[in-house]
């Protein structure tokens, strides 16, 4: 099987997760999850220095969720890299879960910070990434952040911070995908030329089909093996829904809710289509 492969049957893997957990609850962001897949495979199916059976493990590449409510999405990639069991999902949201409905550190092992109030998570990772590099850790620091987090002034004074420390240790990952509560986030506060902004502020800039898996595969690869001392961002394209086309079709999938015969047809649209 080569690389390519395994990374595309666990993202495979990760929207059947997703969907399941979704099911167990009748509604959650399984759209986020469904178009972040990809990207998320790439990090726990190729790029990520872990040990499943040690999350806490020093040597680690951290890995912040600031948008919190992408939950859904990381624990099935937690699930998929060995690190939650995969009969854990049946709990989720539940009561005394260890997966709770938005991501908190105190509850789950791979989870690096408590996420949700958008625009906290780039100045966690510039902290982490200073202290890695104080230390000689050689770990790298990654923060996934969601466009909406565009909007908040705490994303770009930590932007700029990593530029001035320097922080080759930072990776930053965007999800662009013009979503949010409010409406489409280009809307609700236009971010474009994103890719020039971040240059601008001395980031080492991808921008890519986050749902074409080669080139984000590539990104991660450029990303990591970058020799010059400033930190680096991939801007992330993907479609809400990928890979279910009813649940793509919808005007608002933002937060989804679907009749209960429709989670065992997006399973079956999944399964008819696996790589």
């Amino acid at each position: 099987m080569s690389k390519l492969e395994h990374i595309a049957q666990a993202a495979w893997r990760i929207r059947r997760f997703a969907v399941r957990m979704g099911e167990v609850q009748g509604q959650g962001y399984v759209g986020q999850a469904l178009g972040y897949a990809d990207v998320l495979a790439t990090a726990y199916a190729h790029a990520l220095q872990l040990r499943p059976e040690d999350p806490e493990w020093d040597g680690r590449d951290r890995f912040l969720l600031s948008h919190g409510h992408y939950a859904i999405a990381f624990y099935a990639a937690l699930i998929e890299a060995g690190i939650i069991p995969e009969s854990e999902l049946e709990t989720y949201g539940s009561d005394d879960s260890r997966l709770p409905m938005s991501g908190m550190a105190s509850y789950t092992p791979g989870m690096e910070m408590s996420g949700g109030s958008l625009g906290q998570g780039l100045p966690i990772a510039v902290g982490m990434a200073l202290g890695l590099r104080h230390r000689g850790n050689p770990a790298f620091v990654y923060n996934s952040m969601s466009d909406g987090e565009l909007d908040e002034g705490s994303t770009w004074e930590a932007a700029l911070s990593a530029a001035h420390h320097g922080l080759g240790n930072l990776i930053c990952l965007v999800d662009i995908n013009n979503q949010q509560a409010d409406g489409p986030s280009g809307k609700v506060l236009g971010f474009e030329p994103l890719a020039d902004k971040w240059a601008a502020f001395g980031w080492h800039v991808q921008r890519v089909d986050g749902n074409h898996l080669p080139a984000v595969v590539r990104a991660f690869d450029t990303a990591r093996s970058l020799a010059e001392p400033r930190p680096r961002v991939i801007l992330c394209d993907t479609l809400m829904g990928c890979g279910v086309p009813f649940l793509e079709a919808r005007d608002k999938n933002h937060f989804i809710r679907v009749d209960p015969p429709e989670w065992q047809q997006a399973l079956d649209v999944l399964d008819a289509n696996r790589p």
